[in-house]
């Protein structure tokens, strides 16, 4: 039952974002704002915080990694606005408000300030626009944030904890099936850093959706070389950041999110195996997900999780790419026939 309730609650999770990402209003902005702000907050905190700090004893770089990743909220409030065509300003202004605020709640503020600035700056007369709107933006802000707080913040650690008690109780299986989902998500336009952000996964289900990230990473690079999807830019780019090639996955996604869940499940089952755990929520990307994992564990079981999760990406990706280039010859000679 843990693991149903477990798997149940983040595909209901994982709907609701994919329904607000592509049909909310400005939905697939804010939630890259959303993303932006992950990086510039969790990533820099697992590295400089645990790190740079912890591991390597650099007191300095391990205060700007701690004072990094206490600002997700204030970065969520100026990101999301800023990606939603919003000025600067009233943007900075949101998420000055926001001290103190983790990232959901500054989501929730800086996704309605994205709407509420806009009518301010038509409205007001010009030379009143900025200070008067910038007086209206920063407690309607907070305001947000206030209340949105508690219940946003309960519902997802509610779905965190869920998933964490899962992928305690069935390591392999939820291994398995989280790997291949987040890696989906990570190539997908609905962001896996935005994702595990909002739900503030840490410990082992945040270590398989780090590794899945970077074995899936492989698993795209086989799948573009092998299909011979655009040029050879556009393989490295895929393994890098797939959002850069998002024109050619939507074109072709069932072999692409396919194989993807196959690589990204058995990089799963090496991490959740290894036990790899990374308390930096928000890291689930391949750059990011190469990283964060080693201020959390031993070198030695990061570097064996990352060559399973490399290997089993590459394996998906070579047998994904074989499977589907059959039956795009046999489409390509039925097409013709």
């Amino acid at each position: 039952m843990a693991v149903i309730s477990g798997l149940g609650l983040l595909l209901v999770t994982l709907a609701a974002f994919s329904l607000f990402s592509m049909k909310a209003p400005k939905g697939s902005e804010a939630m890259s704002g959303m993303a932006s702000a992950a990086v510039a907050t969790f990533l820099v905190e697992a590295v400089h915080r645990y790190i740079s700090g912890d591991l390597l004893g650099v007191s300095f770089l391990g205060e700007v990694g701690s004072t990094a990743g206490s600002l997700g909220g204030v970065a969520a409030a100026i990101m999301v606005p800023i990606m939603m065509g919003v000025n600067p300003v009233y943007a900075v202004v949101a998420g000055a408000a926001l001290g103190g605020y983790g990232i959901l709640p500054g989501f929730i503020a800086g996704y309605v300030v994205g709407f509420v600035a806009p009518l301010l700056e038509k409205y007001l007369p010009t030379g009143l626009d900025v200070i008067v709107g910038a007086l209206c933006v920063a407690p309607l802000a907070r305001g947000i944030a206030y209340i949105s707080d508690p219940v946003v913040n309960a519902a997802m650690e509610h779905i965190g904890s869920m998933i964490t008690a899962a992928t305690d109780q069935s390591p392999a299986l939820m291994g398995f099936m989280l790997g291949g989902l987040m890696k989906m998500i990570c190539t997908s336009p609905l962001s896996s850093m935005a994702l595990t952000a909002m739900l503030g996964l840490t410990g082992l289900p945040m270590g398989i959706a780090c590794i899945a990230c970077v074995g899936g990473a492989f698993t795209n690079g086989m799948i573009f070389k092998m299909l011979k999807l655009g040029d050879k830019s556009s393989t490295i780019a895929v393994m890098v950041e797939p959002l850069t090639q998002a024109h050619i996955v939507t074109k072709h996604p069932i072999p692409i999110y396919g194989s993807n869940f196959f690589g990204g499940g058995i990089a799963g089952i090496g991490a959740s195996l290894l036990g790899i755990v990374c308390n930096a929520p928000g890291t689930a990307s391949p750059i990011p997900g190469l990283i964060a994992p080693f201020a959390f564990n031993s070198p030695v079981k990061v570097i064996l999780a990352l060559a399973i999760g490399v290997a089993g990406g590459i394996l998906a990706g070579y047998v994904g790419g074989h499977f589907f280039k059959k039956h795009y010859a046999e489409s390509d000679a039925h097409m013709e026939g």
